[in-house]
């Protein structure tokens, strides 16, 4: 029976996200002890944020934790653990907390978890994303799904297996703002006429850059990951990604071609 609750819950909590806008009454209509049982992988700034804002807004208990680099963990479990403790639920156990290579699929293994937010690195998400539905858990994934052709085909297939199966959700959360909503409400309307050019712009904080003193090329390349197309697709595709989907969805329909123009400032390259 508690399954099922949990079941339930997720279908309806699926869009749930960073900024969505809910109403306490409906984010914690079930009991405490019907909580999705989630798990983080990936326990940097963004991925910290997101869990912690699905625990503020949703009836969550976070009781596992996996990420490649200890000192990330233990920075993530310190806030985690003060969300947990604020709702009555105890601290993630220490061991629930993976650390390395092999993190992610230990907290997997963990069949004490109902479901998964994805938060590492963009080039891990697709192989996570088979491994997290091929386990059983429910799936919230960060954006993109993958920088390349072959990672995104890898999880449309993921989509096809498990569809009616699991609820699995990218992180597109602008489309359940309540701000965007309106906007998008609006102009599907009519109220500003027809539609005959669009732009969008997204203003953002530069990413810094990790002190790589003493780390290994792999280590340094992962650590700062956004200035690595190959890890994150680049600004573009890990932030501007959002402004397209929005474009997309208020002209309700998708671009037929695409040019860009740009540079790269060489005075900006780390190695």
């Amino acid at each position: 029976m508690e399954d099922l609750k949990r079941r339930a819950f997720l279908k309806k909590t699926a869009a749930i996200s960073a900024v969505t806008l809910v109403s306490p009454s409906i984010a914690f209509g079930s009991k405490a002890n019907s909580a999705i049982r989630m798990g983080i992988i990936g326990c940097g700034d963004r991925g910290t944020h997101v869990i912690s804002s699905m625990s503020q807004h949703t009836n969550i208990n976070i009781v596992a934790m996996a990420d490649l680099f200890r000192d990330k963990l233990d920075a993530s479990k310190t806030i985690l653990d003060r969300q947990n403790k604020g709702k009555g639920f105890s601290e993630i156990s220490k061991s629930y907390t993976y650390v390395g290579s092999k993190a992610y699929e230990q907290l997997l293994n963990n069949k004490e978890i109902d479901a998964v937010l994805i938060s590492s690195p963009a080039y891990t998400h697709a192989d996570f994303m088979v491994a997290a539905a091929a386990a059983g858990k429910h799936i919230y994934c960060e954006k993109p799904v993958s920088p390349d052709v072959a990672g995104c085909r890898k999880v449309e297939r993921v989509g096809i297996e498990y569809d009616g199966k699991l609820s699995m959700t990218i992180g597109f959360q602008i489309r359940h703002a309540s701000p965007y909503v309106e906007m998008v409400k609006r102009i599907h309307r009519g109220d500003i006429g027809e539609i005959l050019s669009a732009q969008i712009c997204y203003l953002a904080g530069k990413s810094g850059v990790t002190d790589i003193g003493g780390l290994s090329y792999d280590e340094a390349r992962i650590r700062n990951q956004y200035h690595y197309h190959a890890l994150s697709g680049g600004t573009l595709l890990d932030q501007s990604i959002h402004m397209i989907d929005v474009c997309n969805w208020a002209l309700q329909k998708n671009p037929s071609k695409a040019m860009a123009t740009g540079g790269k400032d060489k005075t900006q390259n780390i190695w």
